[in-house]
């Protein structure tokens, strides 16, 4: 039996809202050119791409137990935009730090000494970070002459080529891309193409990339279905199983894809909306609903002022998201 089932009626009343709302909540798309996170657009392309295949490649939950969070230059970042913040920064210091020769050479003890704050928090999986790092730095010399540009022409702009190989079999040589739900590869694609630094051929392809808040969101909107003994190990907190996950998120991730087709907001914009939806609004804790009741999706809903009751599901010894 499967884990999750999409509910179709939902998902289409909540498909006419977000299109409705959408410039409400995604003021400007984002071009992923911010200086305090990513390098300039006048850098040269390949160090650009490595700065985002490497940085990608250990993004994923940077709290577990404690917040990853603090001040830079009197300004707080949290979570993801804190992991960005000291990426740029060490790309600012040393631009060739980023290299696949430096990757492929990196410790535990160098991603410590990086991924600190100033107050002193430290990234929760130094050793798991630093060992997709290395593999990813080796593998990419290995096979691509450590050019991310050449894995890119390699697929000839296909995320999954009819005729030959896409990138998504490219990706899945490195062990930070080989999540089958694809968040990381999904999440590089947004970036690159941003920065237009990719033109995807077969633009049906892209998926929306599916990490725990947008798991939590799409559990809270109903847009998907999961069996009752699962919805209580969430409600219980119970630890899923990786099997339980993958199937989970692989629901999830064609319910956003419907959702996309209905609204006509393509996979990666359909991301900026969730992000800031999930960051703004539906958070973890005390979602909006249950204070000012002020929500751009209330009217579609089904937990609506009871919010929190739902959260994702218990699921975190990952480095897949």
């Amino acid at each position: 039996m499967l884990s999750a089932v999409l509910s179709y009626n939902e998902l289409v009343r909540v498909a006419r809202l977000v299109k409705e709302t959408y410039s409400e909540v995604v003021k400007d798309p984002e071009e992923f050119a911010d200086p305090r996170f990513y390098p300039s657009k006048s850098e040269e392309p390949e160090k650009v791409l490595r700065y985002f295949f490497f940085m990608v490649a250990i993004d994923h939950r940077t709290s577990r137990f404690g917040p990853f969070e603090g001040y830079v230059d009197g300004e707080f970042f949290h979570g993801a935009d804190m992991l960005y913040r000291l990426g740029k920064l060490r790309y600012d210091r040393d631009p060739d730090f980023f290299s696949p020769e430096r990757m492929s050479a990196i410790t535990t003890e160098d991603v410590k000494k990086w991924l600190t704050t100033p107050n002193g928090v430290t990234i929760w999986d130094p050793d798991v970070r630093a060992e997709l790092l290395r593999d990813a730095g080796r593998k990419l010399l290995k096979f691509f002459g450590g050019s991310i540009s050449r894995l890119i022409n390699a697929s000839n702009g296909y995320i999954r080529s009819p005729t030959s190989v896409g990138l998504s079999s490219f990706f899945k040589v490195f062990k930070a891309y080989s999540d089958p739900v694809e968040k990381k590869f999904f999440l590089f694609i947004k970036f690159i193409t941003r920065r237009k630094l990719l033109r995807v051929v077969d633009e049906h392809n892209i998926e929306t990339p599916v990490d725990n808040h947008l798991t939590r969101i799409a559990l809270r909107l109903r847009i998907i279905r999961i069996r009752e003994e699962l919805f209580q190990k969430i409600l219980s907190g119970a630890e899923f199983t990786e099997r339980e996950d993958i199937e989970i998120r692989m629901a999830v991730r064609e319910a956003y894809r419907l959702l996309s087709h209905i609204s006509g907001i393509r996979p990666d914009y359909l991301d900026d909306y969730l992000w800031t939806f999930g960051r703004k609004y539906c958070t973890r804790e005390k979602p909006i609903c249950e204070n000012t009741g002020i929500c751009p999706l209330s009217h579609v809903c089904a937990s609506y002022g009871k919010a929190s009751t739902i959260t994702e599901h218990n699921f975190v010894d990952t480095f897949f998201y």
